[in-house]
């Protein structure tokens, strides 16, 4: 229930400053489209195949790393964006582009990569336009049609989008923290660091502007847990993927949060 609450809030906060024309200049810069979509699609889902080989995972285990790596485009990036004191507005652009990207993205690649997922289009699509994308253009309109209202509701909305991660993260640890102590020693903890410092360096390095450079990476990092975990849910009988996709949001928030601060 928290996930869904918090990614509304953080979405319809981040679209109550800004009007659609000023989120979507950004991405007539053609170079910059191709070069995120790069580094989310094609460089961390090469980074995942070597993670594979190089770490002695078990099937299910990777089957979650796989899902991680397919989806792009949180609202947690909204609140690392504000923390690192980098452009919120752009950060809220890479969601616009990075959101039906996975839609696309996610139906067709994991079949391929893992078989035995019955993966559903619309099971993937449908958190993303109701909690994501519908949010914020609520916010958008908002703002074009009853500015002030947009003006006194998004201080609200900012620090009700904080608290709900607060209470996102602590729920997420006492649920899941004896798993994630089981499963020190087989690679599972290792490796979900790996491939999150790894995501980041990706987009770190590959932004076509020194001045984004830590919001690139940080766009990259936080892969969209709440699209890798409806696949999770749905597309297996085992608890496998579900489990390192938790672990891996679990790591994600224990480092990109302070990393951002």
């Amino acid at each position: 229930m928290i996930v869904p609450v918090f990614s509304v809030l953080s979405m319809f906060s981040a679209g109550l400053p800004y009007t659609l024309q000023y989120l979507t200049e950004p991405l007539k810069n053609r170079k910059g489209v191709v070069l995120a979509l790069l580094a989310n699609f094609i460089l961390v889902p090469a980074l995942t195949i070597l993670i594979i080989k190089v770490f002695s995972l078990h099937p299910t285990l990777e089957a979650g790393l796989v899902l991680a790596a397919c989806g792009a485009g949180a609202p947690f990036l909204i609140q690392l964006a504000g923390m690192a004191k980098v452009d919120v507005a752009l950060a809220a652009t890479c969601l616009i582009l990075l959101l039906p990207a996975t839609a696309i993205f996610m139906p067709i690649v994991v079949p391929l990569a893992i078989p035995e997922a019955d993966v559903n289009a619309w099971s993937i699509l449908k958190p993303l336009l109701l909690t994501m994308l519908l949010p914020l253009v609520a916010g958008i309109l908002l703002k074009r049609f009853l500015p002030m209202w947009a003006e006194r509701l998004q201080p609200w909305a900012a620090k009700l989008s904080g608290i709900a991660l607060v209470l996102l993260f602590l729920t997420s640890l006492l649920l899941y923290f004896g798993t994630v102590i089981s499963l020190f020693g087989t690679g599972a903890i290792l490796s979900a660091v790996v491939f999150v410092l790894g995501c980041y360096a990706i987009g770190y390095l590959i932004a076509w502007r020194e001045s984004i450079r830590e919001l690139i990476g940080l766009a990259t990092a936080q892969r969209n847990i709440a699209a890798a975990t409806v696949v999770a849910t749905l597309s297996f009988e085992t608890r496998g993927p579900l489990v390192m996709v938790i672990i891996i949001s679990l790591i994600s928030m224990a480092i990109l949060f302070p990393l951002a601060w």
